[in-house]
């Protein structure tokens, strides 16, 4: 990690050499200003001078896209356009020869956030688009601007306000900001906002995926008002070599060569700078002395504040190292293993709506931190909700992020993999400030090629450039031959740490006793985490005797004593999240007794009653502990 500019610049020359053999354009050089979202907001939700759009918001379903586009691909009727600023109901009673075939006003509600696929059972499988709509007040000030920040909206969006367009974002998972200075009015403002879930061979991810793709306004949506010139990202970090460093970005019209201030309080730290003729301050200090390191055992955040002439901008953060010595992994310098386990983004209960408020992400992080004695969360498929990543630095929980590069992508096309390369920017830019974030994943479970070798390594060497300070990792299928598991991936040069997805003895014709005669024939040299295994469980539903079945939670406790101690015989271990916490919404999932739409992997039900694997799980990490206290002091 310290010679994080040798490693950039070796990573573009292993890009290269893979795809000297190939048609296909090599990736381009990554850029800060390419990759760069052109507005950030960053720490929005510790804006004072906010809105919090959520609550009921009216819905129109247009599964054949009328209100965008008519047939032929002509521009849609203006009976159809939804995102119109219209009285309809006073429209019709004036009579005449208009009528319209929609009406937002009179339509029926669904909470926002939250995916559509909860809010009504004729939309439990919708996939295409529907049109939202949110009335609001405003009354911003003189000399102010406004903002729209949309956390996620899942895939695609398209937002007007007051009948204008002001933009659109492909993304389900990353969030995005558009200024309404100018549409913005004082009272009755009229939001819609196409969303529109479609996935398909141009998307991230695919078409098809083991888990619910959830349509609709999934995160928290906020009109923010500013001053004219703002501060619109600000991050700090602890370095390799004790420094805290970071920056400022102001946007606006007096954003250059403007004084600002760094201060934290309960360090009695304060230091001043002055932007640049782009608007941004670099800070580089010595870390204070009485400066606490963030670690699970003990998750210290401070208070940081910034501020410009006219702005102010608070955040929470920890400051800690994460790095890799030969095949450990260093947290603040001293080796850690990863106890923990893989996660959805769902919340407990019967119907989850993808809905992750303060509370829910506890709950969930609560199971893993106390339940089983964690200290590591992997969050997959995709980013999860800005919720979730500032709770597990509350809570003391390392984390692996990824983006849904999943099973396999048009590899080909460039403009799929730019897409990729954003939505990873749009990640990394959130998360910055994050101490829990440890790992960044470029992929799960993708297919050994050479043109999807290049893909991943673009990712990777994006994120060399823009996030030097963690580690990147991949979930790895692995080879089997005979009793033999290999890696065979050219990815691994490109990773700091090696991770594996493994279901032996659930898929496959393995019994649990074969387990036991596996061999691992792994590289040594950098540590590796088994990122996935697992089976199927329906919560309450047993099997006594003394072979049991699959799908019965004694099945799914076997399986995991199984499991665990083929693992421990891999030297360079040093890292478990198995899949998954709890049970989650799949559609491929529909054996009629046992899964009725459900991944049944969990450790808890989707209700979360804890099945007899989460206790052996449970007992393991604590034997971890009592037995690695090396790997456990923080």
């Amino acid at each position: 990690m310290m010679r994080c500019v040798t490693r950039y610049v070796l990573a573009l020359a292993l890009i290269l050499s893979v795809g000297s053999a190939h048609t296909a354009e090599p990736p381009t050089s990554p850029s800060q200003p390419q990759l760069r979202p052109a507005l950030l907001l960053t720490g929005a939700a510790n804006r004072e001078q906010s809105i919090d759009l959520s609550g009921r918001w009216t819905y129109s379903k247009d599964l054949y896209r009328t209100g965008l586009n008519d047939i032929n691909g002509w521009v849609a009727k203006s009976r159809m356009q939804r995102y119109r600023d219209v009285d309809i109901a006073t429209a019709e009673a004036q009579g005449g020869t208009d009528f319209f075939e929609f009406d937002l006003d009179r339509g029926p509600t669904m909470e926002i956030p939250g995916a559509w696929n909860a809010a009504a059972s004729e939309l439990r499988y919708y996939d295409g688009l529907i049109w939202l709509q949110r009335r609001f007040d405003a009354a911003p000030k003189a000399g102010q601007r406004s903002f729209l920040r949309f956390e996620a909206v899942n895939y695609r969006a398209y937002v007007y306000l007051n009948g204008h367009k002001i933009g659109q974002h492909e993304g389900g998972f990353t969030p995005f900001v558009l200024e309404v200075t100018e549409q913005l009015r004082a009272s009755d403002n009229r939001l819609v906002v196409g969303v529109d879930s479609k996935h398909d061979a141009q998307t991230i991810p695919g078409e098809i995926t083991d888990w619910d793709l959830y349509g609709g306004i999934t995160r928290p949506v906020r009109l923010i008002h500013t001053p004219a010139t703002f501060i619109d990202d600000a991050t700090l970090q602890l370095t390799q070599t004790g420094r805290l460093q970071g920056s400022l970005q102001l946007n606006g019209p007096q954003a250059a060569n403007q004084p600002v201030r760094l201060h934290i309080a309960s360090l009695g730290l304060q230091i001043a700078a002055h932007t640049d003729a782009q608007g941004e301050a670099r800070f580089d200090l010595p870390a204070p002395d009485a400066l606490k390191r963030w670690s699970p055992d003990a998750p210290t955040l401070y208070q940081v504040d910034f501020a410009s002439a006219q702005d102010h901008l608070h955040d929470r953060i920890g400051f800690r190292t994460i790095a890799v010595r030969g095949n450990e992994i260093l947290l603040n310098g001293k080796p850690v293993f990863l106890r923990g386990v893989s996660l959805h983004e769902e919340e407990l209960g019967a119907n989850p709506a993808r809905r992750i408020d303060a509370a829910a992400a506890r709950a969930l992080l609560t199971e893993v931190k106390q339940g089983l004695g964690g200290n590591y969360v992997r969050l997959s498929h995709y980013p999860h909700s800005e919720t979730m990543l500032r709770a597990a630095d509350e809570l003391g929980l390392l984390v692996w992020s990824e983006i849904p590069v999943y099973w396999t992508v048009d590899w080909d096309n460039p403009a799929v993999r730019d897409k990729a390369r954003r939505m990873q920017a749009e990640t990394v830019y959130r998360d910055r400030n994050r101490a829990a974030l440890v790992l960044w994943s470029v992929g799960n479970e993708t297919p050994v090629a050479e043109n999807r070798t290049r893909f991943h390594a673009a990712l990777a060497a994006d994120l060399r450039a823009l996030d030097p300070g963690r580690l990147i990792s991949a979930a790895l299928l692995v080879k089997r031959e005979g009793n033999t598991i290999r890696i065979a991936d050219p990815l691994l040069p490109y990773l700091d740490v090696m991770a594996i997805n493994s279901y032996a003895g659930w898929y496959g014709d393995d019994t649990l006793k074969d387990l036991a005669g596996l061999r691992w024939d792994l590289p040594t040299d950098k540590p590796l985490i088994a990122s996935e295994f697992g089976a199927d469980a329906l919560a309450g539903h047993h099997d006594a005797s003394g072979t049991p079945r699959k799908w019965s939670e004694e099945f799914q406790a076997d399986y995991y004593r199984a499991t665990l101690a083929m693992l421990e015989t891999i030297p360079n271990l040093r890292g478990l999240s198995p899949w998954v916490l709890k049970d989650f919404r799949s559609p491929r999932r529909e054996h009629p007794v046992f899964q009725n739409g459900w991944n049944r992997k969990g450790l808890l039900s989707e209700t979360g009653q804890r099945k007899l694997a989460f206790d052996v799980l449970a007992r393991h990490y604590r034997e971890l502990t009592a037995n690695k206290k090396s790997y456990d002091d923080f």
